[in-house]
């Protein structure tokens, strides 16, 4: 959409005079705090909205007492919701200590037509108010604010417009998110996903690699490629693509040494894709698989379109095609319709899969889903207890499995200073766990090799091989 990207880029340039003449009756810079909360693809429209507010003059800040808050909403939990909810009460202050403040909210949350109501009703503070499909748009919001009073209010209920062609403020030089597509067709019964960020759209292959090549020229040497689903890229193009095919091409592209991706469904990850992975030489040798549930009976409830032997299968092709492969998934403990057979079928996969770790949630409640109309099985005391006795089970499995490599040489991306000890750098093996080891702060954004000297469960501690 070049013509939505040039109008935007014409609105920043009048902001650019309007910024700089605000700074220069204050004697000082005009300053913006951006808070995100949730997945990647929202670190990634944040980085677009920070890009945005340096093009037209702000200066960041970590204060949220700035001149322009903005906080990137996510909505996959209500209590996220409850948060933002919190910190708008406490920004009130900030507002009235300096009247000019802006205040803006986008994201998940923004969706949903009953918050926007109870922020026009409960937060008049607030200032301006957009989604998830016009991030893009931010200038011209803000542009609208500034000659107008009162709320401005952009909420749209879907599109098949992207705009990527605008400003980007990247958190790291060296590594960069990449949308190739967005918005989910599965509608999982737990997840609200769907109903916020609109039905599946996919960017064109053409488009994906010019803004690679363009990253790599930038001194960018790992990339992640971002989409609710990645295994269905393409289905929507006019020329549809499977999502292996356009991994070939973008390895294609000379200077990139790194290719990552999520999130994968299990129902849409393909043979086609798995051969693509075991002969690369770029592809990250790390799969976040989402398996959410070991139970056949729940996953039905879900809407997740496999079974616990579908998974299992899955995971046997992946292995035997790459066998050293880091496997990683999302599990959901206290389901509704969950009993206590079908959380040993999930601790089952669990022990046959031994995955390299696991990101466990207990079930939360989300409004607006099939699932919250479902009956609960089990008490909360019954499912927390379900809870520690997985966790335990992945800890235990974690200490074996990320272990494996202690003693080997292996290349790391250096990715910055560890947040414990400022002696130590921190970085990221090919199948993505970290490791800690003393050396010099120049060394962030290189390739190093490592001796994996001690595994500490989920990481390792290393030093530097000459």
């Amino acid at each position: 959409m070049e013509a939505e990207a040039n109008k935007q880029k014409e609105i920043m340039e009048r902001l650019k005079l309007r910024i700089a003449g605000r700074s220069e009756k204050l004697g000082r810079p005009l300053t913006y705090c951006s808070l995100c909360f949730g997945c990647q693809m929202n670190a990634k429209d944040s980085e677009k909205l920070e890009g945005i507010l340096e093009t037209i003059g702000y200066v960041r800040t970590d204060s949220e007492d700035a001149d322009f808050l903005i906080m990137n909403t996510c909505t996959v939990r209500e209590n996220a919701n409850l948060r933002v909810y919190g910190r708008l009460g406490q920004l009130k202050k900030y507002k009235k200590n300096n009247p000019d403040m802006l205040i803006a909210l986008c994201g998940c949350m923004m969706q949903e037509s009953l918050v926007v109501e109870k922020i026009k009703q409960s937060y008049p503070h607030v200032d301006i108010i957009f989604g998830t499909h016009n991030v893009f748009k931010l200038a011209e919001l803000i542009e609208k604010k500034l000659d107008s009073k009162g709320m401005v209010i952009d909420i749209w209920e879907g599109t098949d417009e992207i705009v990527e062609d605008l400003p980007s403020d990247r958190k790291y030089d060296f590594k960069c998110g990449v949308n190739i597509m967005y918005g989910c067709n599965n509608f999982c019964s737990y997840c609200i996903v769907p109903y916020v960020r609109g039905r599946e759209r996919s960017r064109k292959p053409e488009d994906i690699l010019a803004e690679i090549k363009q990253l790599v020229a930038d001194g960018v040497v790992e990339i992640m490629l971002l989409g609710q689903n990645v295994n269905s890229y393409g289905k929507t193009l006019e020329e549809p693509i499977s999502f292996a095919r356009l991994l070939e091409q973008v390895e294609e592209v000379e200077g990139l040494q790194r290719i990552r991706f999520m999130t994968s469904h299990p129902k849409d990850l393909s043979d086609e894709l798995i051969r693509v992975m075991a002969r690369s030489k770029k592809i990250c040798n790390h799969l976040h698989l989402p398996m959410q549930s070991g139970s056949t009976k729940v996953l039905t409830d879900m809407n997740r379109h496999y079974t616990k032997e579908d998974y299992l299968t899955l995971v046997d092709k992946i292995r035997t095609a790459i066998p050293d492969i880091s496997l990683t998934t999302d599990i959901i403990v206290g389901f509704p319709t969950e009993t206590e057979k079908d959380f040993e079928d999930t601790l089952d996969v669990v022990k046959r899969v031994r995955f390299d770790s696991a990101f466990t949630f207990i079930y939360s409640k989300r409004t607006g889903t099939p699932a919250a109309k479902m009956e609960f099985q089990a008490t909360g005391e019954e499912i927390k207890a379900r809870f520690d006795r997985l966790l335990k089970e992945i800890q235990n499995i974690a200490k074996d499995t990320c272990g494996r490599d202690q003693g080997k040489i292996m290349e790391v991306l250096v990715e910055g200073l560890d947040e414990q000890d400022a002696s130590l750098l921190t970085g990221r093996l090919s199948n993505n766990l970290l490791v800690h080891f003393p050396g010099a702060p120049e060394l962030i954004g290189s390739f190093q090799r490592v001796k994996l000297t001690e595994a500490k469960g989920f990481y390792y501690i290393g030093e530097l091989v000459s």
